[in-house]
């Protein structure tokens, strides 16, 4: 076993719909000069880390919700990790994982989704106060947080691998990358046969079978039946589905309007930290 206190550790607390998964499978693996830990290795990586003769490593994992039992929990082994975080502009996340959740077979409303006003919704509204997350990563670790922004990534992904390997202190061979996107997103119609269906069949992602053999069948009937419905909506006309947008314009600018000192705090914060 090695002296971990010698060692220096980077722990990407990756948030859903900020280009995550994109940064594990498409970009970590690239970097040269630090050890990557996927995230299928997760429940290891304390072993991993003390275990290894490597001295430099990059942990990533996706947390939403759970953030901070999850860095509570690897900050008791490792409390001088630096942290990495990537935000997106709160209007765009929150609709991003309204289609996403729709598309798994949530079936509220946008407003049952984020509800501003009485705080009842699936998202709470703490769950997208980006300052209270740095403040999380602030209290559990030694070192101050790195700060990203998708929107950066999105623009510019070269000049964004770019920063991140400076940041780091590793290299990249641009050649290396494939920087085309993995996902396609869905059409507004097949979101909205996803939730109308979603009323009389159960879509949600969910453990019926203990039997992992037996949950593996249930996935792929689940998933076919959800596919189905994806497929067979984009043939249909626009006639046949429900006027109202998916996602109310006036209800995006009001998240927009209530998280925009958030927005501008982490702005500040991350350009403060970097520079």
């Amino acid at each position: 076993m090695s002296d971990t206190s010698q060692k220096q550790i980077y722990f990407h607390v990756g948030t859903g719909k900020t280009g995550t998964t994109f940064l594990q499978y498409r970009v970590f693996p690239k970097l040269k000069g630090i050890y990557y830990i996927q995230r299928t290795r997760y429940r290891r990586v304390t072993k991993i880390i003390n275990n290894s003769h490597y001295t430099r490593f990059l942990v990533s994992r996706e947390f939403d919700q759970q953030l901070e039992d999850q860095v509570k929990l690897f900050a008791e082994e490792f409390p001088n990790t630096t942290p990495i975080i990537v935000f997106r502009k709160h209007a765009s996340y929150i609709a991003s994982q309204y289609r996403r959740f729709v598309k798994n077979g949530f079936t509220g409303r946008f407003v049952d989704f984020i509800d501003l006003e009485n705080d009842q919704g699936y998202f709470r509204k703490q769950d997208l106060d980006y300052s209270q997350q740095i403040g999380i990563l602030e209290k559990y670790f030694n070192p101050k947080p790195i700060v990203f922004f998708y929107e950066d990534f999105s623009t510019d992904p070269d000049a964004f691998i770019d920063n991140l390997a400076a940041l780091l202190d590793v290299t990249i061979n641009p050649k290396d990358l494939n920087l085309k996107r993995k996902h396609t997103s869905y059409s507004e119609k097949q979101l909205k046969a996803i939730l109308s269906a979603g009323k009389y069949i159960n879509l949600k992602k969910r453990r019926v079978f203990k039997n992992s053999v037996l949950h593996l069948f249930w996935r792929f009937y689940l998933g076919s039946i959800r596919y189905t419905i994806l497929y067979a909506a984009n043939c249909l006309p626009e006639k046949y589905f429900r006027k109202e947008p998916l996602i109310p314009k006036d209800e995006l600018e009001k998240v927009r309007k209530y998280y925009q000192n958030d927005w501008e705090n982490c702005l500040a914060y991350s350009k403060k930290n970097i520079n």
